[in-house]
């Protein structure tokens, strides 16, 4: 632990403040986080962390306690015990006293003399309590739901499963993937080291994407404005690579925010040809034309839609020559960087989205061209929402047929975990099926 740390007291009320609505309202974290919060790193490393680690902080809250504390007490003292056990730049008095200062400010201030003797237990039996951890069932002791645990256990094995969620834990890298159009891999990188920027070619893209260290502010980077490189986790490119998508075609990007994929499809073709980017939600849209703009991505049409009923949306455009349906799923290949998709998931919310995911399937073959190819991607690495999905439709889609497909593990792969499948249409496959 450091000898001392600079007050953050505002910067733990925002984060308390911040974890509390999302309890509430169970709303991405990353959207509840202002882009103009004060200390937002150390607002960010709270808010994340305690979400990450929501499951053994609860069962050391109740080790520690006599008794279960209100809501809004729980959360300050997950705050606390999360500086204590996994912040090693935050010094114990300052941990404790301005958890316990948090305390005294809200609803139940006499709770206060309580946090401060649960805390400075925690310090106390700091080595045992980490033992003890260690000794926990996979659920507590790396803070996973045993429904998660369990499906995993099944579809992959206890090793890999228990793999997994470690690999969950870990920090994200930030890896950048440099525009070939605008500026070389190699000599971008020699301008960051020049900078005193640590940046090595990313393990597993070397020759397309640049792995920096964390703590870096992407927007600072030269030619960020000018759209030189985008932020892309290298299991991006397994669904562009299969779209394969050529320069002079019309293209159309499903579910295309925050611009990503859209980026480097058009980097595919080229930049020439129609690319249209659908996006339902007006608030993403923002997101995604911030990133053609950026990206100066001048032949990319920018449309909002559902895709699963674009009726005459998309009218002007098709039929495509090529379809890349990245359908919204249950992120449990992202959990690394989304800790709060594990807490989401369950059979429920599963059916719920693969019965959309069906959905946006059957509309979208309807506007390919005849041999047109559609790609469907997830982050997801549950079975039902890819090949067990794509094998009850293909079923009721005879003149479409499945060529390719790829699984990213990422406790092998060491990227995002991400499913792609190619599907041809052959014939008049792109009418709607009687």
């Amino acid at each position: 632990m450091s000898p001392s740390t600079p007050p953050r007291h505002n910067a733990r009320a925002t984060a308390v403040s911040i974890l509390g609505r999302w309890l509430q309202t169970g709303n991405f974290p990353d959207r509840l986080i202002a882009p103009g919060t004060p200390d937002r790193a150390f607002v960010t490393e709270l808010v994340y962390g305690v979400i990450r680690w929501k499951r053994q902080l609860e069962w050391l809250v109740q080790t520690l306690a006599r008794r279960n504390p209100e809501n809004d007490v729980a959360v300050c003292l997950w705050v606390g015990l999360y500086q204590l056990l996994r912040m090693d730049h935050v010094a114990d008095h300052a941990a404790v006293h301005e958890t316990v200062e948090l305390v005294k400010q809200g609803r139940h201030a006499r709770a206060a003399g309580f946090v401060n003797h649960l805390l400075r237990e925690a310090i106390r039996q700091r080595e045992s309590l980490q033992a003890s951890i260690q000794a926990q069932p996979l659920g507590i002791r790396e803070s996973h739901p045993d429904d998660l645990i369990e499906c995993w256990t099944r579809t992959m094995g206890a090793d890999p499963a228990e793999a997994l969620c470690r690999w969950n834990n870990t920090t994200p890298d930030v890896t950048i993937h440099p525009n070939p159009a605008r500026v070389n891999l190699d000599l971008y990188r020699s301008t960051l080291l020049g900078l005193g920027i640590h940046a090595i070619p990313a393990p597993a893209a070397p020759l397309r994407c640049i792995l920096l260290p964390h703590g870096i502010s992407i927007p600072d980077l030269p030619g960020y404005r000018e759209g030189w490189f985008s932020v892309q986790d290298p299991a991006t490119f397994a669904a562009v690579d299969m779209l394969g998508a050529q320069p002079g075609e019309t293209v159309l990007d499903a579910c295309a925010s925050p611009g990503g994929k859209t980026t480097l499809i058009s980097e595919s073709m080229n930049h020439t040809g129609t690319l249209v980017a659908l996006e339902r939600h007006a608030d993403r849209i923002h997101r995604l034309r911030d990133t053609v703009e950026r990206m100066q991505l001048s032949h990319v049409r920018i449309v909002q839609g559902d895709a699963t009923h674009t009726a005459g949306s998309l009218a002007e455009y098709g039929p495509f020559d090529a379809i890349l349906a990245d359908v919204p799923c249950t992120n449990t290949g992202v959990i690394r960087r989304r800790p709060d998709a594990r807490w989401r998931f369950n059979t429920e919310r599963l059916n719920r989205r693969t019965s959309v995911q069906t959905s946006i399937l059957n509309h979208l073959a309807t506007l390919l061209k005849p041999n047109g190819r559609l790609v469907y991607s997830t982050c997801s690495l549950e079975p039902e929402e890819n090949d067990i999905l794509l094998q009850s439709w293909l079923t009721h889609h005879p003149t479409f047929r499945m060529v390719a497909s790829a699984r990213l593990l990422p406790q092998v792969s060491g990227t995002d975990g991400a499913y792609a499948a190619l599907l041809i249409a052959s014939g008049s496959a792109g009418k709607p099926p009687a």
